[in-house]
């Protein structure tokens, strides 16, 4: 029974992991016992959580990594091939948002987002499904958004990259559930992460955030790690293709 709520020496991916969600997944993976592999574009900040890490005797390694860009995924892939020789968990992290309206994206702006939100985790998926069919029982989720679910403001370009990313999630979880992969996706409302601070340090857009929200507060990065984790677990052997939104109620508030 313990061993269906662990993921010790389970071997996890995690891109975008030096903020946020993903540092949080991180750390909870850790948490679980897990060796963690991190990447993002920052250098520092990745070398400096891997050592935070570290120090105190985690299984933790990590990379500068731009996933848009196919010669750092391609040194990403041999670097985890060469270290693990395959794969059990990966986490399809990393993305970011313009919360342009519109008529106010470029054709630059909406190519950015597809890259990073959409077509890294295409991609990623392609080139580490041999690492993952080796495990046996592998797991990928994919972080998405309730944007990607129904109508928020925050932009159309994010919100087709994570409809999207929903839908491939299901397509990926039925092509390779042959192969022992479990894909799904879990779909936050506002967390607060650097990304939404932004937007949260205004008191009337605050206010009517929580006025959609029945749980009337905002979330926190370790309660969406905390269903990663969980989607991660042997506890899950028996779900793919869902998608579970982490967001107090918001999808489910019709009045």
């Amino acid at each position: 029974m313990k061993n269906r709520w662990s993921l010790k020496n389970k071997k996890a991916l995690i891109t975008g992991a030096t903020r946020g969600i993903g540092k949080a997944i991180a750390e909870e993976f850790l948490g679980f016992e897990a060796e963690v592999f991190i990447v993002s574009r920052n250098q520092k900040e990745t070398d400096d959580l891997v050592r935070l890490h570290a120090d105190k005797g985690y299984k933790i390694y990590g990379m500068k990594c731009d996933v848009t860009n196919k010669k750092d995924r391609e040194k990403l892939f041999e670097k985890i091939n060469i270290q693990w020789g395959s794969l059990d968990i990966l986490v399809n992290n990393a993305g970011t948002n313009t919360r342009k309206k519109t008529l106010e994206n470029t054709e630059e702006d909406f190519d950015k987002l597809m890259e990073l939100n959409l077509k890294s985790v295409f991609e990623l998926s392609r080139m580490f499904h041999p690492l993952l069919i080796k495990s046996g029982e592998a797991s990928i989720v994919n972080i998405a958004s309730v944007a990607g679910m129904t109508s928020v403001g925050t932009g159309s370009p994010y919100a087709i990259s994570k409809a999207a990313l929903i839908h491939f999630t299901k397509y990926l979880a039925v092509e390779w559930a042959k192969d022992s992969i479990r894909v799904n996706a879990v779909a936050p409302w506002y967390i607060r992460t650097p990304l939404a601070e932004t937007v949260l340090k205004n008191p009337d857009y605050l206010k009517n955030i929580l006025s959609r929200t029945p749980m009337n507060r905002i979330g926190e990065p370790e309660e969406v790690a905390a269903a990663v984790a969980f989607l991660s677990m042997p506890a899950s052997s028996y779900i793919t293709g869902e998608c579970i939104s982490v967001d107090g109620g918001f999808l489910k508030y019709g009045f």
